[in-house]
Protein backbone atom coordinates (compact mmCIF):
# COMPACT_ATOMS: atom_id res chain seq x y z
CA UNK A 1 0.00 0.00 0.00
CA UNK A 2 2.69 2.48 0.55
CA UNK A 3 4.59 1.70 -2.86
CA UNK A 4 1.42 2.16 -4.51
CA UNK A 5 0.58 5.34 -2.80
CA UNK A 6 3.59 6.73 -3.71
CA UNK A 7 3.46 6.13 -7.29
CA UNK A 8 -0.14 7.32 -7.29
CA UNK A 9 1.49 10.80 -5.88
CA UNK A 10 4.23 10.34 -7.93
CA UNK A 11 1.87 10.34 -11.30
CA UNK A 12 -0.20 12.98 -10.38
CA UNK A 13 2.97 14.82 -9.74
CA UNK A 14 4.27 14.15 -12.90
CA UNK A 15 0.95 14.74 -15.21
CA UNK A 16 0.83 18.23 -12.98
CA UNK A 17 4.46 19.81 -13.64
CA UNK A 18 3.45 18.55 -17.29
CA UNK A 19 0.21 20.25 -17.79
CA UNK A 20 2.67 23.78 -16.01
CA UNK A 21 5.29 23.57 -18.76
CA UNK A 22 2.23 24.83 -21.46
CA UNK A 23 0.59 26.94 -18.96
CA UNK A 24 4.31 27.99 -17.42
CA UNK A 25 2.57 28.93 -13.97
CA UNK A 26 3.65 26.06 -11.75
CA UNK A 27 1.61 27.81 -9.08
CA UNK A 28 -1.17 24.79 -9.62
CA UNK A 29 0.54 22.35 -7.32
CA UNK A 30 -0.79 24.43 -4.73
CA UNK A 31 -4.25 23.78 -5.98
CA UNK A 32 -3.03 19.90 -6.15
CA UNK A 33 -1.63 20.14 -2.21
CA UNK A 34 -5.38 19.22 -0.80
CA UNK A 35 -6.59 17.04 -3.89
CA UNK A 36 -3.18 14.62 -3.38
CA UNK A 37 -4.07 13.62 0.53
CA UNK A 38 -7.75 12.78 -1.44
CA UNK A 39 -6.35 10.71 -3.99
CA UNK A 40 -4.63 9.21 -1.13
CA UNK A 41 -6.92 8.16 1.07
CA UNK A 42 -9.05 6.78 -1.51
CA UNK A 43 -6.46 4.76 -3.18
CA UNK A 44 -5.87 2.78 0.70
CA UNK A 45 -9.82 2.42 0.46
CA UNK A 46 -9.77 0.66 -2.97
CA UNK A 47 -6.64 -1.39 -2.28
CA UNK A 48 -8.25 -2.37 1.17
CA UNK A 49 -11.75 -3.08 -0.39
CA UNK A 50 -9.70 -5.41 -2.91
CA UNK A 51 -8.03 -7.22 -0.34
CA UNK A 52 -10.89 -7.53 2.53
CA UNK A 53 -13.80 -7.48 -0.01
CA UNK A 54 -15.78 -4.93 2.49
CA UNK A 55 -14.85 -2.30 5.61
CA UNK A 56 -16.41 -1.12 8.82
CA UNK A 57 -18.33 1.77 8.29
CA UNK A 58 -15.49 3.89 11.03
CA UNK A 59 -12.91 2.92 8.55
CA UNK A 60 -14.25 5.53 5.84
CA UNK A 61 -14.68 8.19 8.58
CA UNK A 62 -10.70 9.59 7.76
CA UNK A 63 -11.25 9.83 3.76
CA UNK A 64 -14.66 11.15 4.41
CA UNK A 65 -12.63 13.68 6.49
CA UNK A 66 -9.71 14.15 4.24
CA UNK A 67 -12.08 14.19 1.27
CA UNK A 68 -13.91 17.46 2.68
CA UNK A 69 -10.94 19.10 3.78
CA UNK A 70 -8.68 18.54 0.54
CA UNK A 71 -11.77 19.32 -2.05
CA UNK A 72 -12.62 22.84 0.24
CA UNK A 73 -9.06 23.59 -0.12
CA UNK A 74 -8.52 22.80 -3.69
CA UNK A 75 -11.53 24.86 -4.76
CA UNK A 76 -10.83 27.49 -2.73
CA UNK A 77 -6.82 27.97 -4.19
CA UNK A 78 -8.49 27.27 -7.98
CA UNK A 79 -10.89 29.93 -7.47
CA UNK A 80 -8.61 32.45 -5.87
CA UNK A 81 -5.04 31.76 -8.36
CA UNK A 82 -6.29 30.80 -11.76
CA UNK A 83 -6.11 33.72 -14.37
CA UNK A 84 -4.22 35.97 -11.58
CA UNK A 85 -0.48 34.25 -13.10
CA UNK A 86 2.43 32.53 -11.56
CA UNK A 87 2.57 32.76 -7.57
CA UNK A 88 5.51 35.60 -6.40
CA UNK A 89 6.95 32.52 -4.87
CA UNK A 90 7.94 30.82 -7.90
CA UNK A 91 7.97 33.63 -10.34
CA UNK A 92 11.24 34.30 -8.05
CA UNK A 93 12.53 30.91 -8.47
CA UNK A 94 11.98 30.95 -11.94
CA UNK A 95 14.28 33.91 -12.66
CA UNK A 96 16.47 32.39 -10.37
CA UNK A 97 17.05 29.18 -12.11
CA UNK A 98 16.62 30.68 -15.60
CA UNK A 99 15.77 28.40 -18.74
CA UNK A 100 16.60 25.50 -16.79
CA UNK A 101 13.35 26.02 -14.25
CA UNK A 102 11.21 24.30 -16.64
CA UNK A 103 13.36 21.55 -16.02
CA UNK A 104 14.25 21.58 -12.48
CA UNK A 105 10.49 22.55 -11.37
CA UNK A 106 9.80 18.66 -11.48
CA UNK A 107 12.31 18.17 -9.40
CA UNK A 108 12.43 21.10 -6.67
CA UNK A 109 8.28 21.87 -6.56
CA UNK A 110 6.53 18.98 -7.79
CA UNK A 111 8.91 16.41 -6.44
CA UNK A 112 9.82 17.81 -3.12
CA UNK A 113 6.00 18.08 -2.67
CA UNK A 114 4.98 14.84 -3.91
CA UNK A 115 7.62 13.53 -1.10
CA UNK A 116 5.99 15.46 1.46
CA UNK A 117 2.77 14.63 0.96
CA UNK A 118 3.72 11.01 1.04
CA UNK A 119 5.20 11.42 4.27
CA UNK A 120 2.22 13.33 5.61
CA UNK A 121 -0.61 11.05 4.37
CA UNK A 122 1.18 8.30 6.44
CA UNK A 123 -1.94 8.81 9.42
CA UNK A 124 -4.13 8.13 6.43
CA UNK A 125 -2.37 5.30 4.82
CA UNK A 126 -1.96 3.72 8.56
CA UNK A 127 -5.98 3.15 8.88
CA UNK A 128 -6.18 0.75 5.92
CA UNK A 129 -2.39 -0.73 6.23
CA UNK A 130 -2.50 -1.42 9.86
CA UNK A 131 -5.73 -1.36 10.96
CA UNK A 132 -6.80 -2.24 14.97
CA UNK A 133 -7.72 -6.21 15.24
CA UNK A 134 -10.35 -5.10 17.99
CA UNK A 135 -12.71 -1.59 17.79
CA UNK A 136 -11.80 1.64 17.55
CA UNK A 137 -10.56 3.61 20.53
CA UNK A 138 -13.68 5.89 20.24
CA UNK A 139 -12.77 8.52 23.09
CA UNK A 140 -9.70 9.23 20.35
CA UNK A 141 -11.56 9.45 17.46
CA UNK A 142 -14.10 11.45 19.02
CA UNK A 143 -10.71 13.91 20.33
CA UNK A 144 -9.51 13.78 16.77
CA UNK A 145 -12.97 14.72 15.13
CA UNK A 146 -13.31 17.74 17.36
CA UNK A 147 -9.97 18.87 16.78
CA UNK A 148 -10.39 18.56 12.94
CA UNK A 149 -13.54 20.55 12.92
CA UNK A 150 -11.97 23.30 14.90
CA UNK A 151 -9.35 23.58 12.22
CA UNK A 152 -12.02 23.05 9.41
CA UNK A 153 -13.79 25.75 11.23
CA UNK A 154 -11.11 28.57 11.80
CA UNK A 155 -9.57 27.35 8.08
CA UNK A 156 -12.60 27.90 6.08
CA UNK A 157 -14.24 31.09 8.12
CA UNK A 158 -10.65 32.25 7.49
CA UNK A 159 -10.36 32.15 3.76
CA UNK A 160 -14.07 33.61 3.59
CA UNK A 161 -13.46 36.22 5.82
CA UNK A 162 -10.08 37.71 3.97
CA UNK A 163 -11.99 36.77 0.28
CA UNK A 164 -14.89 39.38 1.44
CA UNK A 165 -12.20 41.74 3.27
CA UNK A 166 -10.19 41.89 -0.35
CA UNK A 167 -13.04 41.93 -2.74
CA UNK A 168 -13.68 45.42 -1.43
CA UNK A 169 -11.76 48.62 -2.73
CA UNK A 170 -11.72 50.78 0.19
CA UNK A 171 -9.62 47.65 1.73
CA UNK A 172 -6.76 48.14 -0.40
CA UNK A 173 -3.49 47.80 0.85
CA UNK A 174 -5.02 47.50 4.26
CA UNK A 175 -4.19 44.53 6.62
CA UNK A 176 -7.26 42.33 8.02
CA UNK A 177 -7.41 42.65 11.47
CA UNK A 178 -11.34 41.33 11.70
CA UNK A 179 -12.98 37.99 12.75
CA UNK A 180 -10.96 35.64 13.00
CA UNK A 181 -8.34 37.48 12.20
CA UNK A 182 -8.05 39.53 15.10
CA UNK A 183 -7.36 36.65 17.14
CA UNK A 184 -4.61 35.05 15.23
CA UNK A 185 -2.47 36.37 12.11
CA UNK A 186 -2.99 33.08 10.64
CA UNK A 187 -6.23 31.53 11.41
CA UNK A 188 -5.92 29.77 7.91
CA UNK A 189 -2.47 27.84 9.02
CA UNK A 190 -3.41 27.49 12.34
CA UNK A 191 -6.76 25.59 11.22
CA UNK A 192 -4.69 23.30 8.87
CA UNK A 193 -2.92 22.52 11.75
CA UNK A 194 -5.58 21.59 14.24
CA UNK A 195 -6.89 19.72 11.09
CA UNK A 196 -3.64 17.18 10.93
CA UNK A 197 -3.43 16.47 14.50
CA UNK A 198 -6.96 15.48 14.12
CA UNK A 199 -6.02 13.37 11.36
CA UNK A 200 -3.05 11.71 13.22
CA UNK A 201 -5.75 11.05 16.14
CA UNK A 202 -8.38 9.37 14.27
CA UNK A 203 -5.76 7.59 12.58
CA UNK A 204 -4.18 6.38 16.30
CA UNK A 205 -7.88 5.49 17.16
CA UNK A 206 -8.30 3.13 14.39
CA UNK A 207 -4.87 1.81 13.33
CA UNK A 208 -2.14 -0.87 15.29
CA UNK A 209 -0.65 0.95 18.18
CA UNK A 210 2.14 0.30 17.07
CA UNK A 211 1.70 3.40 14.31
CA UNK A 212 2.14 6.23 16.49
CA UNK A 213 5.51 6.84 14.99
CA UNK A 214 2.89 8.68 11.95
CA UNK A 215 3.52 11.31 14.31
CA UNK A 216 6.04 12.72 12.18
CA UNK A 217 3.17 13.79 9.69
CA UNK A 218 0.80 16.71 11.90
CA UNK A 219 4.64 17.30 13.62
CA UNK A 220 6.07 18.03 10.22
CA UNK A 221 3.16 19.48 9.16
CA UNK A 222 3.34 22.13 12.36
CA UNK A 223 6.77 22.70 11.28
CA UNK A 224 6.36 23.89 7.97
CA UNK A 225 3.39 26.10 8.80
CA UNK A 226 5.17 27.69 11.55
CA UNK A 227 9.05 28.12 10.47
CA UNK A 228 8.70 27.53 6.70
CA UNK A 229 6.23 28.02 3.88
CA UNK A 230 3.88 29.48 5.89
CA UNK A 231 4.17 31.89 8.95
CA UNK A 232 7.68 32.77 8.32
CA UNK A 233 7.67 32.95 4.73
CA UNK A 234 4.25 35.22 4.19
CA UNK A 235 5.41 37.53 7.95
CA UNK A 236 8.94 38.51 5.76
CA UNK A 237 6.57 39.65 2.55
CA UNK A 238 3.88 41.39 4.83
CA UNK A 239 6.70 43.43 6.95
CA UNK A 240 8.17 44.43 3.51
CA UNK A 241 4.69 45.18 2.05
CA UNK A 242 3.11 47.07 4.45
CA UNK A 243 3.86 49.25 7.55
CA UNK A 244 0.29 48.53 9.05
CA UNK A 245 1.31 45.45 9.26
CA UNK A 246 4.04 45.79 12.07
CA UNK A 247 1.11 47.34 14.38
CA UNK A 248 -0.86 44.64 13.60
CA UNK A 249 2.05 41.98 15.09
CA UNK A 250 2.64 44.17 17.84
CA UNK A 251 -1.50 43.38 19.35
CA UNK A 252 -1.98 39.69 17.79
CA UNK A 253 -0.87 36.65 18.42
CA UNK A 254 0.84 35.04 15.08
CA UNK A 255 -0.43 31.69 15.58
CA UNK A 256 -2.06 30.56 18.11
CA UNK A 257 -5.32 32.26 19.10
CA UNK A 258 -5.88 34.61 21.67
CA UNK A 259 -7.34 38.21 23.09
CA UNK A 260 -5.39 40.69 21.20
CA UNK A 261 -3.23 43.19 23.18
CA UNK A 262 -5.23 46.76 24.39
CA UNK A 263 -5.32 49.17 22.09
CA UNK A 264 -6.44 46.41 19.30
CA UNK A 265 -9.98 47.24 17.24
Amino acid sequence: MLLTTMIAIAGMMLGMWLLSLPLRNVSIVDIGWGLGFVLVSWVCVAMRLHEARELAAEQFLLPILTTLWGVRLGAYLAWRNIGKGEDYRYREMRERFGPSFAWSSLFIVFGLQGAVMWVVSLPLQAVHAWPRSHAPIWWLTGLGIASWLIGFIFESVGDLQLARFKSRAENKGRVMDRGLWRFTRHPNYFGDFMIWWGHWLVSMSMSDPGTWWTVISPILMSFLLIRVSGVALLEKSMKQRSPEYVAYIERTSAFFPRLPRTGSK
